[in-house]
């Protein structure tokens, strides 16, 4: 004898499906758990309810292992044994099952059977008092919701953009369109909040290089010319080509301001340009571009060439020539100086020593450092021209005279006026201390050396024009005070004393193609990567290499590296003047606190004209 269980469902519409499923089980369960052959869905009915056995009289066993009962032909049982001829009727909560047989097989019918209180008359007297027949039928609120939506986010939006075009600044308050915005405008477009077509000009259609450049014309050129950067990009490949074809039928060009400069990503500094948008070009760029002098570069980390910075070709003029050199050729460049920076910068020298002579009035340590020379300007970026007055004079007077309470000296810079001045004082009523500047101050540092400045020099001359054009001849010699520090040109004749000076020029920024900020490394001392105390020549050029960089900087996804750097981190892509994009971000939080250290820097600095006007008096009064 088998189990035959047989599920009736009824439809919505009366029909009944009936599923049979045999049993060649012994005993099979009843039950809510799935696990039971006799699956009852109802909260009323256990997980483990009652089992069903075979007998071997032909007949089956119900009962309860749950400790509920069940019903037996309407009646609370806990077991029952059923003969199959007879059959019987189950009841388990809401559903019955009827026993019957089918030759030897038992069938057992499952049906789910409501209550009487769920009469149809009762249903409609229920629905009486419930919502249910006011409300519109499930497809009209879906259409109502749609329609809804369109409005208040389509229709609206829309509206409100049409009514406020035109107007350059909106009143307070919430307005419909900003619902499209994925974010807050960034602080460079701050001002633009209540302009929105400022930029989103017409209605459904991307903001254009034109808009842009309304606003921006003055400090956005191109990059290249327009023709040379779709070369050098190449065109799409792959799955590109499909997204190429979509910007193409919406009106969006390759190239745009908003591929680099995307907006409404939230208030602050606007996101730098990732180094992808570089390397697509600059990565292999000699092979589509033959006939560029730029070498390939992808990565600041693993592919990017040496530094070539911009040398001197001549010093002298407001624009000298220059050309780009690489450092791997080791170049040295001629500005018309002659500083030793090894004997200014030694622990043990004569300038060692005059420096701690002079740390009191001066501030000097135990001997001379950059920054004793070397002044940040206001930005912090790069640093202030050094000058005869306010960097060289405290230790390399320029004093051969005091009238009065005053010092005479002579012109920095002006080497007619040095001549002039000379032969004037010659040209005196017979001045009772004869002097020679060959040397001045210079010959022995200290103040031993300086008490000779005026009163021990050219003993040997006879004439007074003749010792004029020995005391500027030893002015402009070796040994002078002209000669060891600038380059001299000599006369042009012989007999004559119309020495000059070299032009000098003091280069700012070598590298015009890069951006370097003194600022952000002012934790670093410079030794780390300017060679200057093994610098015995004016001539060597002391920038670091790329080698010196990437001992800190890496490429942008380089986590390796102390400070993984972008391409925008040092490069504009617009090629001003000015600092990169990224820089200038950055600049803005640190340019107050940047001007105070460096006015306190300056505050603190001892070479001021006051100072060495004291200091010229003190030595002219030995």
């Amino acid at each position: 004898m088998s189990f035959i269980v047989r599920q009736i469902a009824v439809t919505a519409d009366g029909r009944e499906i009936i599923r049979a499923n045999p049993f060649d089980d012994a005993q099979i369960g009843i039950g809510r758990s799935a696990q039971n052959a006799v699956h009852l869905p109802d909260l009323a009915v256990s997980p483990d309810h009652a089992v069903i056995r075979k007998l071997d009289d032909g007949r089956i066993e119900v009962e309860s292992i749950s400790g509920q009962k069940f019903t037996v032909d309407g009646r609370d049982r806990m077991s029952a044994k059923i003969d199959l001829l007879e059959g019987a009727e189950l009841g388990f909560g809401g559903h019955v099952i009827a026993v019957s047989h089918e030759g030897d097989d038992a069938i057992l019918t499952v049906k789910r059977v409501e209550a009487l209180s769920d009469s149809a008359e009762e249903r409609e007297e229920r629905a009486l008092y419930t919502l249910k027949g006011l409300l519109p039928s499930k497809r009209i609120s879906a259409w109502g919701f749609v329609a809804l939506v369109l409005a208040a986010f389509l229709v609206w939006p829309i509206y409100t953009w049409a009514t406020y075009r035109g107007v350059e600044e909106r009143p307070e308050g919430f307005h419909a369109d900003t619902m499209w915005t994925s974010g807050a405008l960034s602080e460079a477009h701050h001002s633009l909040e209540g302009d929105c077509q400022a930029c989103h000009v017409d209605a459904f259609v991307t903001v254009t290089d034109k808009t842009c450049l309304n606003c921006h014309e003055d400090d956005a050129h191109d990059h290249a010319d327009k023709k040379r950067l779709a070369t050098a990009r190449g065109g799409p490949e792959g799955l590109e080509v499909i997204g190429a074809a979509f910007a193409t039928v919406f009106n969006k060009p390759p190239g745009r301001c908003v591929e680099c400069h995307t907006e409404h990503e939230g208030a602050g500094a606007m996101q730098p340009t990732a180094q992808k948008f570089c390397a697509d070009c600059h990565d292999g760029m000699d092979g589509r571009l033959t006939d560029t002098k730029l070498e390939n570069a992808s990565d600041f980390g693993t592919s990017h060439p040496q530094f070539r910075p911009a040398l001197l070709v001549q010093p002298g003029g407001k624009n000298p020539p220059r050309k780009r050199v690489s450092l791997d050729e080791k170049p040295s460049e001629y500005n018309g100086l002659k500083f030793p920076h090894d004997i200014h910068l030694s622990k043990t020298g004569g300038v060692a020593q005059m420096g701690r002579r002079l740390s009191d009035k001066f501030d000097f340590g135990e001997s001379l450092d950059c920054k004793d020379c070397h002044i940040p300007d206001s930005n912090g970026v790069r640093f202030k021209p050094v000058n005869m007055e306010d960097n060289c004079s405290m230790c390399h007077s320029l004093a051969f005279d005091e009238i009065g309470n005053t010092v005479r000296t002579l012109r920095h810079g002006e080497p007619d006026m040095v001549r002039a001045d000379l032969r004037a004082y010659y040209r005196s009523t017979g001045p009772t201390r004869p002097i020679n500047l060959g040397g001045m101050a210079r010959r022995r540092p200290g103040d031993g050396n300086e008490s000779r400045v005026a009163s021990d020099y050219a003993r040997a001359v006879q004439f007074r024009p003749s010792r004029a054009n020995q005391a500027i001849q030893q002015v402009f010699s070796r040994g002078g005070a002209c000669f060891d520090c600038h380059g001299v040109t000599p006369p042009t004749a012989p007999g004559r004393v119309d020495f000059g000076i070299k032009p000098v020029t003091q280069t700012d920024r070598y590298m015009h193609k890069g951006w370097f900020s003194h600022d952000a490394h002012k934790k670093e001392d410079c030794t780390s990567c300017h060679a200057a105390t093994k610098s015995g020549d004016a001539r060597d050029l002391l920038l670091p290499g790329i080698k010196t960089c990437r001992e800190c900087h890496g490429g942008e996804f380089q986590k390796s590296a102390d400070v993984p750097s972008s391409c925008a981190m040092c490069h504009d892509y617009h090629a001003d003047d000015g600092a990169p994009w990224l820089i200038r971000e950055q600049r803005k939080d640190k340019r107050k606190k940047s001007d105070e250290v460096a006015n306190n820097n300056h505050a603190l600095k001892p070479a001021n004209k006051l100072r060495i006007r004291i200091r010229d008096q003190e030595i002219a009064s030995r």
